[in-house]
């Protein structure tokens, strides 16, 4: 039975009296940020609660108030731009926003901690490890020097740094990624906090690497009771370990319900959007992903009645108007006038059909890599030499007209892979065969030649475009640089030609990088890579840094793309849902090596590799019924550094079925089943 509150006013209903299970009450909460072009209403009315021990999710698109509502509870607006205008933020009784600064900074670190998205930026690089761990251990419980540097290796050793003794002495630049975020970790758990608000925290990380961290997290809530409020795009992420998710909408939150609930039977429009967008790794590649059409509305002056109607496939005249919050299902929150009808409706709606592609010949082959290699010689400021074995003997061929998914985690060689094909560094041994051409031996005029049929489309669409330039110069340099067409004015047609076709509007020409989305970037990049008419694309993790509806799109365009021009792909990424749906074949690297290829379907459904098997259990799917009866085992360790690569199989110091034969020979890439290609002395 739905129970409907009509109110007008833009926040949720007013939550009951204060009660003694809850560690965090948030109620009615307005942010409002002061700009040079007007007031930016970045957070209205949201209303949650977190209990001991409880991991509660928010999800929502960027700029949707998740990190700013955060950023609130810390204290951490900035000033004077950022204020909070209305609200109260509850924490273990007191009310946080009426505290004083130097009241603030008795709680934070102490009782809340936090964990930032970018632990590059948030670690000091001139302080060490020891001393960024140990100074908030000084500061609120008082230890003495001797003890909070043990309590320091206690927390390394916690968040599964070997070696932490040795390590407390290092700076954050001799860390990797993940080990940077571990430490992250350790100094918000330092003071065993009552709530740790994890912001995006393994957006940066591989997904071996991601599953420790937050099996960490996870654990530590349920032995220590510390509440956890996790913000993320990655729905995944959610249904494994989240307890309670709020999904936020332009600065507020449009759905709250437990985890369970919210994939089972989503009810707000925007969520079904959310969950339909997302490719699913249990699933083979099929139909079109669905996409949420269009941008969030302009929080400087935000639309009137639901802010999600522009987008809306259900969307009503009477959506004009405020939408009331509805009560689906006892504790299910849902802010939408249609509920009812959209609860008929769910996640049962068909797919669009996806446009069949021309069968391909096995042996029309485009582009064919024989024991490519590439060693880099590094030195230090004291004369020292090392190689960096960044690439090892790798082979594979891609068929024209088809996409090849490179997959592992960072530091394992495929952005180098890229780089070498692309030409943009010279392999150290190996061949590469282009359309019958020798690649790697091209030179001058005809390495020029070759260029212009292999394109590249970057991770980050901000920093590949120039931000001096319009889109429409960016787009028509390669047009006027390789003379492909006459004049100025034969550019600029092409370049809205060009713009038209990756879904872009032609006066967007006139636009710079910064006034546009980051889908939108995207869509320019990879119009600047079609200028040319090019018959290879080197796809470097083009989707990672976009929200999932953006990603969405940009994934069926270039499958759309694919089909009408006969484009064929080097996919390099990390989602490996994103790579089962768009490859036809996928390659798995592991330190340099290639550790298993195989057609998409056989290679996800049977991994025949330890670490493929390794990796496809440390995924998360978005829906939690499955996650939460999956068996997996979370594979331990750090990837080995390339400067000392580990001698027999790279893999066997992680490898749970390692033998004495696995560190003594290298095991030959050979074909196990037909098509099913794998390096393990086992199979």
């Amino acid at each position: 039975m739905l129970s409907i509150s009509m109110a007008a006013a833009p926040s949720q209903p007013e939550l009951p009296a204060i009660e003694s299970d809850y560690l965090l009450e948030i109620e009615n909460l307005h942010v409002q940020f002061t700009t040079s072009a007007g007031v930016v209403r970045a957070v209205e009315g949201v209303n949650y609660r977190v209990r001991p021990g409880e991991i509660v999710a928010l999800v929502g698109e960027s700029g949707c108030g998740k990190s700013v509502s955060a950023l609130s509870i810390m204290g951490l607006l900035p000033r004077p731009a950022g204020r909070v205008v209305e609200g109260r933020v509850h924490f273990d009784g007191r009310d946080l926003l009426q505290l004083s600064e130097e009241e603030m900074r008795e709680i934070r670190g102490r009782d809340i901690g936090m964990v930032f998205q970018e632990p590059m930026t948030s670690l000091n690089p001139v302080l060490t490890i020891g001393r960024q761990i140990t100074e908030p251990l000084e500061i609120h419980l008082g230890l003495n020097k001797a003890a909070s540097r043990r309590r320091a290796v206690e927390l390394l050793n916690l968040v599964g740094i070997s070696d932490a003794e040795r390590r407390l002495d290092q700076y954050p630049h001799q860390f990797s990624g993940g080990m940077r975020q571990r430490v992250m970790i350790a100094i918000g758990l330092a003071c065993n906090p009552k709530l740790l608000i994890a912001d995006e925290p393994t957006t940066a990380l591989d997904v071996t690497i991601q599953a420790q961290i937050l099996e960490l997290i996870r654990n530590l809530s349920k032995r220590l009771g510390m509440a956890v409020v996790i913000i993320t795009h990655n729905l995944g992420i959610v249904a494994r370990y989240a307890d309670r998710v709020n999904v936020m909408y332009a600065a507020r939150i449009v759905e709250q319900c437990t985890a369970g609930e919210i994939f089972a039977r989503p009810r707000h429009p925007y969520t079904i959007g959310l969950l339909r967008s997302v490719p699913r790794l249990d699933r083979p590649r099929g139909a079109r992903l669905e996409t949420i059409e269009g941008l969030p509305p302009n929080l400087l002056e935000p639309p009137s009645g639901c802010r999600f109607a522009a987008r809306c496939p259900w969307a009503l005249d009477a959506c004009a108007a405020e939408p009331p919050v509805v009560e689906t299902e006892p504790d299910h929150l849902v802010r939408c006038l249609r509920v009812a009808e959209v609860a008929n409706r769910g996640l049962d709606v068909a797919p669009a059909t996806r446009a069949a592609a021309a069968p391909v010949a096995a042996e029309d082959v485009l582009l064919e890599v024989r024991g490519l290699t590439k060693h880099f010689t590094v030195s230090s400021g004291f004369g020292t030499h090392g190689v960096v074995r960044a690439v090892n003997d790798v082979s594979f061929a891609v068929p024209s007209g088809q996409t090849l998914g490179l997959v592992g985690e960072s530091g394992c060689g495929k952005t180098t892979v890229g780089r070498s094909i692309l030409r943009l560094e010279q392999p150290t041994a190996g061949e590469l065969r282009f359309a019958g051409q020798d690649l790697g031996r091209a030179n001058g005029a005809a390495l020029k030649k070759l260029r212009t049929k292999i394109q590249v489309i970057f991770q980050d669409p901000y920093s590949s475009l120039n931000p001096r330039m319009t889109v429409g110069q960016i787009i028509a340099e390669p047009l006027l640089v390789y003379r492909r067409v006459k004049g100025r004015k034969a550019a600029r047609q092409r370049t809205e030609e060009l713009l038209t076709e990756v879904g872009l509007y032609p006066y967007m020409a006139d636009r710079y990088p910064h006034q546009l989305s980051g889908g939108q970037r995207q869509r320019v990049g990879i119009a600047r890579a079609l200028a040319l008419e090019p018959e290879f694309i080197v796809c470097a993790d083009p989707v990672s840094a976009l929200d999932v509806s953006i990603q969405g799109q940009i994934i069926n365009l270039l499958e759309d793309l694919q089909v009408k021009l006969g484009l064929t792909y080097l996919f390099i990424a990390h989602d490996l849902a994103v790579v089962r749906h768009i490859s036809h074949r996928v390659a798995v690297m592991y330190l340099g090596r290639i550790m298993e290829t195989a057609d998409r379907d056989a290679l996800y459904e049977a991994p025949l590799h330890p670490y493929t098997q390794a990796l496809l259990e440390a995924a998360p799917i978005p829906d939690a019924t499955l996650e939460r009866g999956r068996s997996r085992q979370v594979l331990g360790g750090e990837i080995p550094s390339p400067l000392t690569p580990p001698q027999g199989c790279v893999f066997h110091t992680r490898c749970p079925r390692a033998t004495d034969e696995c560190r003594a020979a290298v095991p030959e890439l050979r074909e196990i089943k037909p098509g099913h290609w794998s390096a393990c002395i086992k199979l």
